[in-house]
């Protein structure tokens, strides 16, 4: 910034790049285009919204899982004693309370080894672990 312009011409620069900034299309519509066709439309917008969906095919190996639906009378001792035989070593297990000190039934566990959280994921997603 320079310090020799006026305080009037540093606030007219400011607003002449914001309009700039306003000018330019959305990303929206610089994909979509001012096709005067819908159906072009509506082909460039599932183009794009394919390319939303799909996940990238290599995935983040994670640490860090979040289990719900566990039991009110599951606690923190059986839940490390489970992914720790399982899945492998441990860095950390939070169970979830609620304010009169009841379990919500969700449990935080961090894993030691990046990809723990992975495996954990792939091995209980929407599986009961004790069977009943």
């Amino acid at each position: 910034m320079d310090m020799d312009k006026s305080l009037d011409d540093i606030i007219a620069t400011r607003k002449n790049r914001k309009t700039q900034r306003l000018r330019r299309p959305s990303a929206k519509a610089s994909v979509l285009g001012n096709a005067a066709n819908p159906v072009a439309r509506a082909a460039a917008a599932n183009a794009v919204a394919a390319k939303v969906a799909t996940p990238s095919a290599v995935a983040q190996p994670a640490e860090k899982i979040i289990v719900s639906n566990l039991p009110a009378d599951v606690n923190e001792v059986q839940i490390k004693e489970l992914f720790h035989t399982t899945i492998g070593s441990l860095r950390s297990v939070t169970l979830h309370y609620d304010s009169a000190g009841r379990s919500k039934g969700v449990a935080t566990i961090h894993f030691q080894k990046k990809g723990d959280g992975t495996r954990a994921y792939q091995q209980y997603n929407n599986r009961l672990i004790d069977g009943s």
